[in-house]
This record gives C-alpha cells, structure tokens and sequence, in this order.
C-alpha cells in the first residue's frame, strides 16, 4: 500500500465532495448573484455543516502536507504514517456519513443538498483508507508508540522555532505544571514571579516589532509560545493573549507617539493589558454596544457595562470598546479607547474611580479571573483614543481578530496535549485483571485517536498562522483551526477522564481541571457557531 499516494485520491475525491456540496448550498442562497443573509440564516444547519466538511478537508491536506514534508526530510516514520492513516480513514467517513457538529446535531450530505451518487463517487476514491484492517493496524502501531512516548513529529522545518518549542516545553515541564492544580483548586491568580518569568522570556513580546521592546517573531512563534505554556495549564499559556491583542491593535492602528508610550510596557511585561469589548446581552453581537465614552474637554468620560474582562483587575492598560458616536448607525460609531487604570490588588480590586468591578466565579479557565464592569463617568485621557479618529473601533477590532482565534486554536492543541498525556500517564500506571489499561484496546484506541486528532489540529493551526505571517487574509482558515482544534481539546478531556475512570471526577485528579478548562475553548473568541458561519460565509459568499 502506498499511503501517502491513496491519501491524496481520498483528498481529491473529498474536495470534490466539498465543492459539490458548496454548489448545491449556493444554489439555495444567492439572491441575484450574490449571497442572501437571509437564506444564509435559514439554511444555518446545512450551512454550518458545510464549514464542518470545508474544515475537515482542509484538516487532511494540511496532515498530508505535514507528512510529506517528513517524507521529504526522510522523517516519516511509523507513528506518523500511522496517524495519517488513522486520521484520513476516520475523517473521510465522516465526510461520507455525517459530521458531529454538536453532541446533539449531525451534518450529513444529504442535508448539503450532495446526492448518493456523489457520496459514492467519493468512498471509491477513499476505499483503501476505509478499510478496517488499516485502522486496526494504525492502532497497533500508535499504542507501542505511545507506550514509548512518542507522541510524533512536529515536522516545524525551522531550527529556530524546534529550539523555541524545546525551550518552552521545558520551562512549561519545570514551572507550570507541577503547581497547576494547586492554583486552579485555589482559584489563585498566577503568581507575579512566574509572571517575571514569563517576560524575561519575551512572552508578551512574541510579535511586537524589536524596535519597540518586542522579539520580532511571527503567529508560528506565537502558536508555539502559546500552545505549550497551555499545556502546562491554559491559565498560564493565556497570558500573553491580551499582550497579543493590545499589541497588535496599537502597532496596526495607533500613532506613533501611541507606540512609543505602549508597546515597550507590554512587551516588557511593565504593563498588562486587558481586553474589554464584550457586554451583557450582547455576546458577539458587538455592533449594538452600548457602553458610551462622551468627550469633556481633554478627557472621555465613559458610561456601561462590560462583562467576561480576563484579568480585568491586575491590568493597566484597558483596550475599551466604546461608542462615541450615538447618532451613527450599528459599528459605525464605535471607537477604541486605550484606557490607563490603577492595578488593583486584593483587598481593592478596582481602586479607580467611576469604575466598580464584580468577580465572575468560574468552573476553569482561572489563575486571571473573570469580572464584570461598571463604568460611571471613568475617565481616559483624551489621548487615549486609538490612532487618533473615531468611529474605527470595530474596523480595528476586527483586524485583531484572525490572530486572536489562531492563539486560542494554539491554546486548544495545548490542552488536547495535556489532557492526552494525562490519560496515557493514568493508562500506563493504572492495571486491571494483572495488567495495565493500555494494553485494553477500547483504551489504547482511545488514545491513538487522541494522539491523531491532536496532531491534525495542530498542523492545521500552524498552517493558519504562516498564511497569517505572509500578510495573507486568514479569517476562515483561523476560524477552522479554532473550531476543529476546540473541539478536539473537549474530545481528548472527555477521553481522558473516562480513562481515568471513577478517578477522573475527583478534584485531587489534574484531569479534572483540564476537563473545566476545554470546555471554555468553543466559547470564548468567537463560539463554535460564529466560527462556523464566518467559514460558511466565507465559502459561500463568491457565487458565480
């Protein structure tokens, strides 16, 4: 069997599978050439199951390509070619015979409007990676090689970015894992000496310009950073999220003498920055904000309500989405605020004054904690108003937005990687009937599944962020990474956890808290529904 060359005929076939379905789907929703919001929303389950498939496919190119640059560097071996085997068969009969969106909400071809002729036509092509017997042999050979530890090759091709995996790897290993569970069970912010020791290795500087304190490194070195300090625990490997945000809303938009006062604090890790845009009742609905900031003389007077602000009370710096203009319709009135503010403590969270602050307690995600806003004329310098010009907060928010849904993506490889080393750890150690549970297939398949899906998630990721880097327009290519790689994070934690049987659900057990922390993944920067429909939109919105 040559694996690498039946791959890709099941992705040839899966392509057309896919472009048969997008025709069929564009057919029932253009109105006079173009697509119709309307119809779009009405066909949401067919449309959004189209994302999935479009994810899917480009999951499998992306393994495919990953393992033919192994193959080239003479690097694939076994485990890879078994995760490659595992993984396309699992995923194109999936394609032929529904997508789980949900746990509740399959997308089936039918509901794309594909007919069984071209379902056929594409389990032809994808007939030798169907097979039960591959599966059963790519399983052998990923339990041996997960008994062993090998989890894969990365296959980065950049020395530079290996060395920044091992160096991160390392101090994720040494400085954060091994007291995760104690500060999440305290519900304890990260300490402030590994906060020093997060800047002192340019975490919150990865992508901000040398010139202005940063590293200089692009969304690979970012992904990197962020998915192996998540591993250690995503409280941690969030960190530089709001860094990534702030810093990439100034260096893209404000002026220079924004830049020069700003970006050298954050990358230094001097200052933190919070991200405040969400309200209540409004989500991700963000052009009917209401939180206003009124100009009186040299300062913004600012009035409202925001809610889910990350570390909102130990920041400095609040990038603050607000509405100056009332009169202007929906996003046009919106503007952004950089909003300086006292760092609160303990005893006083909030100490500033026209702004009180109410923590949100939360199942996982902690170590920055969640809050709610009230601002009641809170005061920003009239300087503060991002680039100098109003009404271009959301045109400058959304320019944020693929890079920060490609670091949440990143974040999820991380906690699907920790919760699958978690189970393969319990699996190892724990023995049933005179031997340990790995040697029981349902529990080494389990894993090698893990280990597969794992593994496509992140090539898909890492793809997402080089086409970022080369200035290329990414918004569904991140949306897919972020909703395949979320999904995955819930599926390995669940995994896991049942592996750990009666174990897993005590809170003494780590798995426990990776369990509460991947289920936030599919929420927060855009839910798994807005992500599939911005992928939906994006395939559909070209009508010919």
């Amino acid at each position: 069997m040559d694996l690498l060359r039946d791959c890709r005929a099941a992705l040839d076939g899966a392509e057309a599978l896919l472009a048969t379905g997008r025709a069929a789907l564009a057919g029932r929703m253009a109105r006079d050439g173009r697509l119709d919001a309307e119809a779009l929303e009405a066909g949401q389950f067919a449309a959004h199951g189209l994302a999935w498939m479009a994810t899917y496919v480009e999951a499998l190119r992306q393994a495919l390509g990953w393992a033919g640059r192994l193959e080239d560097a003479g690097r694939l071996g076994a485990t890879e070619r078994a995760m490659l085997g595992l993984g396309f068969g699992e995923y194109c009969a999936q394609l032929a015979g529904g997508i789980a969106m949900s746990q509740v909400e399959v997308a089936r071809p039918a509901d794309l409007g594909i007919g069984e002729d071209a379902v056929a036509a594409f389990r032809r092509a994808a007939a030798p990676l169907l097979a039960p017997a591959l599966a059963d042999r790519a399983r052998a050979v990923l339990h041996e090689a997960l008994a062993a530890g090998d989890l894969g090759a990365a296959g980065l091709d950049d020395p530079a970015m290996e060395v920044l995996e091992e160096q991160f790897a390392r101090f994720a290993a040494a400085e954060v894992a091994p007291h995760a569970q104690a500060w999440h069970a305290a519900d304890a912010l990260v300490p402030m000496e590994l906060m020093r020791k997060l800047a002192e290795l340019g975490v919150f500087g990865v992508t901000i310009p040398e010139e202005h304190g940063g590293l200089g490194l692009g969304k690979v070195a970012m992904c990197l950073v962020s998915e192996l300090l998540s591993e250690g625990w995503l409280g941690v490997g969030s960190l530089g999220t709001r860094a990534e945000i702030a810093g990439e809303l100034i260096g893209l938009n404000g002026t220079p003498a924004q830049k020069s006062r700003w970006l050298p604090g954050i990358a230094s890790g001097e200052i933190l920055p919070t991200a405040v845009f969400t309200e209540p009742n409004t989500g991700s609905d963000l052009a009917n904000l209401r939180t206003r900031a009124v100009r009186d003389g040299d300062v913004w007077r600012v009035f409202g309500q925001k809610t889910w602000i990350t570390h909102g009370a130990r920041s400095d710096l609040m990038t603050l989405l607000v509405r100056t203009d009332p009169e202007a319709p929906g996003h046009r009135g919106l503007s952004m605020l950089l909003a300086p503010k006292p760092r609160g403590t303990e005893a006083d969270p909030f100490p500033a004054p026209g702004m009180t602050g109410t923590e949100i307690p939360v199942l996982g995600y902690r170590g920055m904690r969640e809050y709610e806003i009230a601002f009641e004329g809170f005061e920003v310098p009239a300087d503060g108003l991002l680039g100098g010009v109003e009404g271009q907060g959301f045109r400058q928010l959304m320019e944020t937005f693929e890079s920060a849904r490609i670091q949440t993506a990143a974040r999820a490889v991380g906690v699907a990687r920790n919760a699958l080393r978690l189970g393969l750890a319990y699996a190892k150690d724990r023995s049933q009937f005179g031997k340990p549970i790995l040697a029981f297939p349902r529990v080494h398949a389990k894993l090698a599944m893990m280990a597969t899906e794992t593994m496509f998630a992140r090539q898909l990721t890492l793809f997402a962020a080089r086409e970022k880097d080369a200035g290329r327009r990414c918004d569904v290519e991140a949306g897919m990474a972020k909703l395949l790689a979320a999904r995955i994070a819930w599926a390995n934690a669940d995994a896991a956890l049942q592996i750990h049987g009666g174990n897993g659900y005590a809170l003494e057990y780590p798995v426990s808290r990776v369990l509460c922390d991947a289920r936030v993944l599919s929420i927060f920067e855009g839910a798994a529904e807005i992500q599939a429909h911005i992928i939906a939109r994006g395939f559909l919105g070209r009508v010919n």
